[in-house]
């Protein structure tokens, strides 16, 4: 129920973002056109109000939010051991042993060769300056890895950096199930977010001219479309725990994921329109209107997607580690949205030919490969969850 709060909040506030532009430009008369090479007044005024709200949402939470001590967070751990007995053998820490450092430096040098060969390969070869953000990231990884390495075999077991690679190195088996679901699941939200307004301007309103009245008339759209998504998320997310209740939270993510797979591969087939005259109503469906259909199913995706990978997450941790493995979790946000950012606009260059919507597609299939390694998860909540081996 609290991630489903949280999801009616994140959608909640998203409608009014994904709209500033568009409310910029119709209730306050700013121009949402500019010359090449220049951000139009609407979206800077947009940027300005969004990094006003943040700066004062993250002011609020740090002065008004309570955290729990470590004292109170041992005992609810005490409690929860009772309670279960160590049924869980996901809850249980694995060690971190001196001797073990090597694997670390071992893992790391053979990182940094293979970040270092692909950066020297990019160079050579020429390809895209973007993919230098993978090949550079892969021999940072490796850096890392062989510093926690060499701390913890000088026997620096308790030093931070040793704790978080040995913990990332060590998650608990229904976080790594998890890990794969959440990394198509937000490559294809990132997918989503870098190329809906060039994929609905081109493929829907049949213009590329970043400059032309008409792009920025699709662009204002893609906003009101997103925030029609976050909108419908904030609605269907007091939704989740019921239809959970029903079937599983395995069941319900498995099908949101589908729905928004399917959402994002279905805006390729919405560039029709439909006259609605021989029906006796003088009213003509456009296309641009009927993206509003995809957008439910991007909604229900949205809201699981924040909801139901954290709330299966936190019944497998120890909840001493809990703010750690959460924030683990989030590498598997930032690993794709890096991946997206510099793998699709080479995609999207040299295989699709430039052709936005294509990449949208590819964001709705892996999507759809998210659902299907829901099937793989072990929900340790749910008494009625076979384990898998």
């Amino acid at each position: 129920k609290g991630f489903a709060m949280q999801s009616f909040f994140i959608g909640t506030g998203a409608v009014v973002a994904s709209a500033l532009p568009w409310m910029m430009t119709n209730w306050f008369g700013i121009s949402n056109t500019a010359p090449e090479g220049i951000i139009p007044p609407s979206v800077k005024w947009s940027f300005y109000i969004g990094g006003a709200t943040f700066l004062l949402a993250v002011i609020w939470t740090v002065f008004r939010s309570h955290e729990y001590s470590p004292e109170e967070l041992e005992a609810f751990e005490a409690y929860e051991d009772e309670q279960i007995k160590d049924s869980y053998e996901v809850k249980r820490e694995v060690p971190i042993e001196a001797g073990e450092g090597q694997k670390k430096i071992n893992f790391g040098l053979l990182f940094s060769l293979l970040g270092l060969l692909a950066t020297a390969g990019v160079y050579f070869w020429n390809y895209d300056a973007e993919l230098y953000i993978v090949t550079i990231g892969l021999a940072v990884l490796g850096v890392v890895s062989f510093l926690a390495g060499f701390i913890q075999r000088s026997g620096k077991t308790d030093q931070g950096l040793v704790v978080v690679v040995h913990d990332f190195l060590h998650m608990p088996k229904t976080m790594i199930q998890l890990a794969v679901v959440q990394f198509f699941s937000w490559f294809a939200l990132f997918a989503m977010w870098i190329y809906t307004t060039a994929a609905v301007t081109s493929h829907i309103y049949g213009t590329s001219d970043t400059t032309s009245f008409l792009y920025n008339q699709g662009a204002d759209w893609v906003g009101i479309l997103f925030a029609i998504y976050n909108g419908f998320a904030a609605v269907i997310a007091f939704g989740l725990a019921p239809m959970a209740k029903l079937t599983s939270r395995k069941i319900v993510h498995a099908v949101a994921l589908v729905a928004g797979g399917l959402s994002l591969i279905g805006i390729y087939f919405m560039n029709f329109s439909i006259d609605l005259s021989s029906v006796g109503l003088d009213f003509v469906i456009t296309s641009p209107m009927l993206l509003v259909i995809p957008m439910l199913g991007i909604g229900f995706a949205w809201a699981s997607i924040l909801a139901m990978p954290y709330a299966i997450l936190a019944g497998s941790l120890p909840s001493k580690k809990m703010g750690l493995y959460m924030g683990i979790f989030n590498f598997f946000i930032v690993i794709p949205q890096i991946l997206a950012a510099s793998l699709l606009g080479f995609a999207t260059r040299n295989w699709f030919g430039g052709e936005a919507i294509y990449s949208l597609m590819l964001g709705g299939a892996a999507m759809i490969v998210a659902a299907a390694s829901m099937y793989f998860v072990n929900d340790v909540d749910d008494t009625d969850e076979p384990v898998l081996p």
